[in-house]
């Protein structure tokens, strides 16, 4: 999957929210995958922020939209209208705070009252450059696995998956626009595929409504025939 920027209409349009407490590096991260640049000092997200880009992903051009929401209880109320509408939701932790970690559990709780079932989502321990790892990536792959859900350790500050982890949402996000879009068109074909058979049972039922009127037609007739023979018998006998 190669990743680049591209000016011709994309192929896909997909709505990312990155959602986690504040200080956790959710901008950083949008920072690094949308302008490849890093800081030490970004200002705490108020609000809500948002970021375009355009990548390749196996051979289809991606247009991302992603929301960065603000990590504070006060913003909630701002940032859960966001989750409406959303494509792919990535729920980032600090793999140095375990307590981050432990709130993403109420994330998803909020994801699921907001967002649509059908809504991909991503774990993402970011930070990983850190020594003083509270979360151990075996006990967050665990989680994940129970959730059914991807899940990657990265770090805005070396770059480290942050390209694969936007990524591996957009690859999943195609793979589930297209298995919609081939049952929509089986769907439509569907009437298609029905109306010949309709038509040769509707023709074997005018056939045989045919045969039924020949044979009742001859019953008549051969009735009409015994009739005139026994009207004639009767005649020559008086």
């Amino acid at each position: 999957m190669d990743s680049g920027r591209s000016d011709r209409s994309p192929d896909f349009l997909f709505k990312l929210v990155l959602i986690g407490d504040t200080g956790v590096g959710k901008s950083c991260i949008l920072l690094r995958f949308a302008d490849d640049a890093f800081t030490e000092s970004y200002i705490s997200t108020i609000g809500v922020d948002f970021r375009f880009r355009t990548i390749k992903v196996e051979n289809k051009t991606v247009k991302l939209q992603i929301w960065d929401t603000a990590g504070q209880e006060r913003f909630r109320t701002i940032t859960s209208a966001y989750y409406r509408g959303a494509d792919g939701i990535i729920m980032v932790y600090d793999v140095t705070n375990a307590e981050s970690f432990s709130h993403v559990a109420d994330w998803l709780t909020e994801v699921n009252r907001y967002a649509s079932e059908s809504t991909c989502k991503l774990l993402v321990g970011n930070k990983n450059d850190m020594e003083n790892k509270q979360v151990t990536s075996e006990s967050a792959k665990e989680y994940a696995d129970s959730l059914g859900i991807p899940f990657l350790e990265t770090s805005a500050k070396s770059a480290a998956n942050i390209e694969e982890a936007f990524l591996t949402m957009a690859a999943e996000l195609i793979r589930i626009r297209e298995k919609q879009q081939t049952a929509t068109d089986d769907d439509r074909r569907a009437p298609c595929r029905r109306a010949p058979a309709a038509a040769a049972q509707a023709q074997r039922r005018i056939l045989s409504a045919r045969v039924a009127h020949t044979v009742g037609g001859n019953g008549e007739r051969e009735s009409c025939r015994t009739r005139r023979v026994s009207h004639t018998t009767g005649a020559t006998e008086s």
